[in-house]
């Protein structure tokens, strides 16, 4: 592709805040994503790039270099620089997994069991109950247009009767309905994040939130699970926004201990950068665990989003967030440009399930199918490593050798789609690594356990290690 060519589908793309490099990468992201610049697409030299945009050449070094951490593009010696996909010699390779698997998600490939989806299969029985109560309000509606850019107040004051419940006081003012929590985190990335600014999340954490944050140039930077070293990164980086999942954490499954969290929140505090806390697995624990208290229970700053996705249904499109009342009134502000507000109905059914959510009795299935398949892991791939855990929905494997994107490759190969570990972690420290969940049911964990393992008989590491993709997984 020549220099001017790129210039001109790169358009006005030093508009905005933040430095160059930042700016020139978010626009050439978009391209990438969006197909306009295609796997294999050969991309201009430094320096004539620098030419055609009239900037330094360092500016589109920067920019290359954090493209290529990111996996979206290859740069190797004597063949330049292109968006990862295809060889340097024109003939297609293996392409890297791609974990949002838009294109099977669609076409449900009967043949290809997808491991990346951390959600249940089924909606339970209390979703069309729910719906059924409700038929009667909405036969009774008058002289209502249906648009609540904050939310149904039915249902922000179950959410706000919710954290009440957990130790957190709060009021309907200060919870916003989004259309699930990968909406809130959109939004919250919106509303909180300039081009250039650092983000400190945890290493791994869950990829959807990587990508929000990416969307609108941010820098991602890794810590410990738990956001072990806040202070420190807080006095070195600046960051604009920290964000953390303390509770069954995914991918890892860990909980963080009561007194860390207070110790974090009231760090987050003192330093004036804004805390997400996501709550989204919270609610996934096994027998016998008690749901630890939320961390705005520690500084009312605290940000928390929630959904129920993973608690009842991924179809049923119901997120949240928590936040001061002049946050939420911004939040609500952005929300009403994009959709003027969500699913009445859906809202309504809703309401009725987080009242009951402690109804649902998630416990004792969740851990059947987590024994499943951790023994059927254990009998039949008993060189890989799987920590325990007490509750959530994934399993955080460590390969004994080679690495999760090639080792994804070969899954794929063999009718199984995983999430390779490095998508999901910023430091590049999860090669090893793999996603897995066990939400399915049994006969799938069996299945899928039976390709895995006919994979791993088949994997050989490759002599250069697979780039990643940036990672999309729910």
């Amino acid at each position: 592709m020549r220099p001017i060519e790129l210039s001109e589908r790169l358009g006005r793309w030093s508009s905005g805040r933040g430095p160059l490099y930042v700016l020139l990468a978010a626009r050439m992201r978009r391209l990438i994503d969006d197909g306009e610049l295609p796997p294999g697409a050969l991309l201009p030299p430094d320096r004539a790039l620098a030419g055609a945009l009239a900037v330094g050449r360092t500016t589109v070094v920067a920019a290359y270099e954090l493209l290529r951490s990111e996996g979206r593009i290859v740069r190797r010696q004597g063949s330049g620089t292109r968006v990862a996909g295809t060889s340097s010699a024109g003939v297609v390779e293996d392409a890297p997994v791609d974990p949002i698997f838009l294109d099977s998600l669609e076409a449900r490939d009967g043949d290809v069991l997808l491991a990346i989806c951390a959600a249940p299969g089924d909606p339970p029985p209390q979703l069309a109950e729910a719906y059924a109560r409700i038929l009667p309000a909405l036969s009774e509606i008058r002289g209502d247009i249906g648009y609540y850019p904050y939310g149904h107040p039915a249902l922000r004051e179950a959410i706000a009767n919710r954290y009440a419940g957990h130790g957190v006081p709060t009021t309907p003012d200060q919870i916003l309905v989004t259309n699930g929590g990968q909406q809130a985190l959109s939004l919250l990335a919106h509303a909180l994040i300039s081009p250039g600014d650092q983000v400190l999340v945890e290493a791994p954490t869950y990829p959807g939130a990587l990508e929000a944050f990416r969307e609108e140039a941010a820098v991602p930077r890794g810590l410990p699970v738990g956001l072990d070293g806040f202070e420190a990164a807080v006095r070195e980086r600046r960051p604009a926004l920290a964000y953390v999942v303390p509770t069954y954490q995914n991918p890892t499954g860990s909980v963080l201990p009561v007194l860390l969290r207070e110790r974090l929140a009231r760090a987050a505090a003192a330093a004036d950068v804004p805390l997400v806390e996501d709550e989204v697995p919270a609610d996934l624990g096994f027998p016998g665990t008690t749901r630890p208290v939320p961390m705005a229970a520690f500084n009312e700053a605290v940000i928390s989003l929630g959904s129920l996705s993973k608690s009842v249904w991924g179809g049923l499109r119901i997120g949240w967030i928590r936040s001061p009342a002049p946050l939420t009134n911004r939040l609500a502000r952005l929300r009403a440009v994009h959709d003027l507000g969500g699913n009445v109905p859906a809202q309504l059914a809703a309401a009725h399930l987080v009242a009951e959510l402690d109804d649902l009795d998630l416990a004792a299935e969740l851990q059947v199918r987590h024994d499943h398949l951790r023994n059927l892991l254990a009998e039949h791939l008993p060189t890989w490593h799987v920590p325990t855990i007490q509750g959530g929905q994934t399993l955080w494997v460590k390969l004994p050798h080679g690495d999760g994107n090639s080792f994804a490759q070969t899954a794929m190969r063999h009718g199984i789609a995983i999430l390779p570990g490095s998508g999901l972690d910023v430091t590049g420290n999860s090669d090893p690594y793999v996603r897995l969940h066990f939400r399915a049911h049994p006969t799938d964990l069996t299945e899928a356990t039976h390709r895995l393992t006919t994979a791993w008989t088949a994997y050989h590491p490759p002599a250069d290690r697979v780039p990643p993709r940036p990672a999309i997984a729910i």
